[in-house]
C-alpha cells in the first residue's frame, strides 16, 4: 500500500469512527489542493465534499479599502468567521445543501455560492494555509474540524511550486519571485510554527 493509499484508508476510516470534517493544512506551494484530490480519488465508496479555505479570500475591493491588497494571502485578509460559519453550517448537517464559494485563480477573486454540499456527503474536505493557527477565529475553526493533516515538502520544491503558480497565472518572473520571497515566505513561516497541532503529518515530494 503507498503512502497515498494509506492516507485515503486513514480518511476512510475517520468516516467509520464518526468523523465527517477533515482539515488539510500546510504552508503555500506543499501541494493542499493535490492531496484533496487525491483523497477523493481513492474513496470512489464515499461522497466527497470540498471546502477550500480560499474561497473565503477577502476580495479585492475589501482588500483595498483596509489597506490589505499588499499582504493578500495573510490571515487578517480572511473572512475568518464566514469560513467558521459556513464549516458549522455543514457540520451540523441540519440543511439539505450548504454553498461556500471557491477561488478563481486566473482572476485571483473568490466566487460566492460556487460549490454545493450536500447533506448526505460522508466526508468533507478542506484545505488551506491556517487550520492549526492558534488566534481568534481560527481556533474556531480548528475545533470544528475532526481530524487536520499538516502538509510538507521539501523547501526547494515548494518554492519552485509557487515562482511556477504566479507565473502561470500572470505575474512575471521578477514578480513571481519579489511576491514568494515577500508575501508566501513569511506566511509559510506562520504555518510551520503549527506543525505541531496537526493530528498527523505528510510528506509529499
Amino acid at each position: 500500500m503507498d503512502d497515498l493509499e494509506r492516507v485515503a484508508a486513514r480518511a476512510r476510516h475517520l468516516v467509520r469512527r464518526g468523523g465527517r470534517v477533515l482539515g488539510i493544512t500546510g504552508p503555500p506551494g506543499v501541494g493542499k489542493s493535490w492531496l484533496v484530490e487525491q483523497v477523493t480519488a481513492r474513496t470512489t465508496d464515499l461522497a466527497v465534499a470540498h471546502v477550500p479555505m480560499d474561497g473565503f479570500h477577502l476580495a479585492d475591493v475589501a482588500l483595498d479599502r483596509l489597506g490589505l491588497r499588499d499582504v493578500k494571502g495573510a490571515p487578517e485578509t480572511f473572512d475568518v468567521g464566514g469560513y467558521a460559519a459556513a464549516l458549522s453550517r455543514v457540520a451540523a448537517r441540519q440543511e439539505p445543501v450548504v454553498y461556500v464559494p471557491s477561488f478563481e485563480r486566473r482572476l485571483e477573486q473568490p466566487l460566492a455560492g460556487a460549490i454545493a454540499v450536500s447533506r448526505d456527503a460522508d466526508l468533507v474536505l478542506t484545505e488551506g494555509n491556517y487550520l492549526l493557527l492558534d488566534e481568534a477565529g481560527w481556533r474556531e475553526v480548528h475545533a470544528l474540524l475532526d481530524e487536520c493533516w499538516y502538509v510538507e515538502v521539501p523547501h526547494e520544491l515548494r518554492v519552485r511550486r509557487l515562482l511556477a503558480r504566479h507565473v502561470a497565472y500572470g505575474k512575471s518572473p521578477a514578480e513571481a519571485q519579489a511576491w514568494t520571497e515577500r508575501s508566501d515566505e513569511a506566511n509559510a513561516r506562520l504555518v510551520e510554527a503549527t506543525r505541531g497541532r496537526a493530528d498527523l503529518v505528510v510528506s509529499l515530494g
